[in-house]
């Protein structure tokens, strides 16, 4: 008899990084501990047979369950329409970072107008990982010469306050750096509209960037707000 696919992810399960993912995941849940090469690889396989037949019975008890699903959802051959359906299904599903970010993948040249469209409610949601979805989707994707100007417009926009947004769209606009410094320097400088906590984020991120420079780390240092906020006057006395 072939184990089932829970007994098949028992088998590849590593305590020791159970405990170490599980400090680095809040909100998780159970979890066993299979590392993400090794649920890449077995959503694969599950891409290549009845996938469909898969996620109407997938069971959502442990994180590496729920994470596979969307891995599969992302491997899945299908047209774009049929890809979004199972994606509105999952998304509400998740409730941790790590599932967000490992569910959103490289799209297909077909999926990609499909599924900006798909992603522009999720931007304003009020579910902290569907915004966050919604932002990672967009900066794996659409960090382009074609949606530079309205991603940026989009992410200045979001008011949600919840710490995994604000880490997402301030990552969002460290790619946009990466890819597009001039234009993305320009809309930091004029009156940017994103708040203080997320702006700072953002100028902390394209700093850590290797792809950085030292000087345009040491001009967006400068940029920080809150250093400019807090920095009290002084008073000079000359002899």
């Amino acid at each position: 008899m072939e184990p089932t696919l829970r007994e098949r992810l028992f088998a590849m399960a590593d305590p020791r990084y159970r405990d170490f993912s599980a400090s680095l995941t809040p909100g998780a849940g159970k979890m066993i501990g299979v590392r993400i090469p090794q649920l890449r690889a077995l959503a694969r396989e599950i891409a290549r047979g009845d996938w469909r037949a898969w996620l109407e019975q997938a069971d959502d008890e442990y994180f590496e369950e729920k994470m596979l699903q969307g891995l599969t959802i992302g491997y899945a051959k299908c047209p774009p329409e049929e890809k979004l359906r199972h994606t509105a299904r999952y998304v509400p599903k998740i409730d941790n970072w790590a599932l967000c970010d490992c569910f959103c993948w490289r799209l297909r040249a077909a999926e990609r107008g499909p599924m900006w469209e798909f992603i522009q409610p999720y931007f304003a949601s009020p579910r902290e990982y569907e915004v966050r979805f919604a932002v990672v989707m967009a900066l794996g994707n659409f960090v382009d010469e074609e949606h530079i100007d309205r991603l940026l417009a989009i992410c200045g926009a979001i008011r949600h306050e919840g710490y995994y947004v604000c880490m997402g769209v301030a990552w969002a606009v460290s790619v946009c750096y990466v890819k597009f410094p001039e234009r993305t320097q320009r809309w930091l400088e004029r009156e940017c509209p994103l708040p203080d906590r997320t702006y700072d984020k953002a100028l902390q991120k394209i700093v850590e960037s290797l792809r950085v420079s030292d000087a345009d780390k040491a001009t967006i240092r400068a940029m920080k707000r809150r250093t400019r906020q807090a920095a009290p006057e002084r008073t000079v006395f000359r002899k």
